[in-house]
């Protein structure tokens, strides 16, 4: 079994993380709104976490006649890739962050990081309940 795959958490224990990333360059961005020439960047995250999940499904060859599946730079973007945003009004200090958006972007990743630590914790509340046999 492979280190990225949870069975317990599935694949929130690994969003959690890409969330948290993402958090930090969104909470950047905002901190350099002022900055001449700082270029607003973010994380996808959906093609991010896409291959994080591919890499933990890796297929074991048992003969030396398989072929392997998926490229060099599968692993590619494991930590959260940044890419630059594209400003919808660019300044004319070179700056990219529009407060706004990126203010959006995080009170949205924010909410989606809570969600992650909801279903985690509302699934170690199960395994509890499971484990004391029903009992708290």
């Amino acid at each position: 079994m492979s280190p990225n795959h949870d069975p317990i958490l599935g694949i929130h224990a690994q969003a959690l993380t890409l969330w948290g990333r993402r958090n930090e360059v969104l909470a950047a961005n905002i901190a350099n709104s002022d900055t001449p020439n700082y270029k607003a960047r973010d994380i996808d995250f959906a093609a991010t976490l896409g291959r994080t999940r591919a890499n933990s499904l890796q297929m074991t060859t048992t003969h030396s006649a398989h072929q392997s599946v998926g490229g060099a730079g599968s692993a590619a973007g494991r930590n959260g890739e940044l890419l630059y945003r594209i400003p919808h009004q660019p300044s004319l200090d070179g700056n990219t962050v529009e407060a706004d958006v990126e203010q959006a972007k995080f009170g949205e990743n924010a909410l989606r990081y809570q969600a992650s630590l909801m279903f985690i914790s509302g699934r170690m509340r199960s395994l509890r309940a499971a484990i004391a046999g029903g009992h708290q």
